[in-house]
């Protein structure tokens, strides 16, 4: 496996709808037109992982506010379920947060993804909350996570 990773594009957002629909079927997977919104706004930013020709993941970070220290907002990750358990989501995740600096970091994730609430907690992630019915299609709650910026030290 030559698992190359670069920057998500616009002709990638079908074949994301694609791997949103088998990741997520029971909670609202977005739709193309929703990663094309991602991808044309200003402050969100992808990464993607090729298999040759073949996208098998995404994910994508958004910086909010104005002024720093920003605050980011982990939006998505993805891994085709082929090519889960190889590194690709640690991956990914570690290149989203590489530019991030003195910002903290939130996601949401579904309570009973241990895969990847594990994978978060690898990276310095807590548990801050807990957001009931946060997936409105399913019902499933949904874990909010933070990761502070990292000290000066440890820098």
């Amino acid at each position: 496996m030559s698992i190359v990773y670069g920057p998500l594009k616009p002709a990638d957002a079908a074949r994301c709808a694609e791997l949103e629909a088998q990741l997520f079927p029971g909670d609202d997977p977005w739709p193309e037109r929703a990663f094309l919104a991602e991808l044309s706004a200003k402050h969100i930013r992808y990464v993607a992982a090729r298999d040759g020709d073949k996208l098998v993941g995404y994910a994508g970070i958004a910086r909010l506010g104005r002024k720093k220290p920003y605050e980011y907002e982990i939006h998505t990750i993805g891994v085709d379920p082929a090519y889960q358990g190889r590194g690709i989501g640690k991956r990914m995740l570690t290149d989203l947060l590489e530019p991030v600096g003195d910002g903290a970091v939130f996601l949401e994730v579904r309570t009973d993804n241990v895969p990847a609430i594990k994978l978060y907690e690898s990276f310095g992630f807590v548990n801050v909350g807990l957001r009931r019915r946060y997936y409105r299609v399913s019902g499933a709650d949904a874990y909010t996570m933070r990761r502070e910026a990292p000290s000066p030290a440890r820098q």
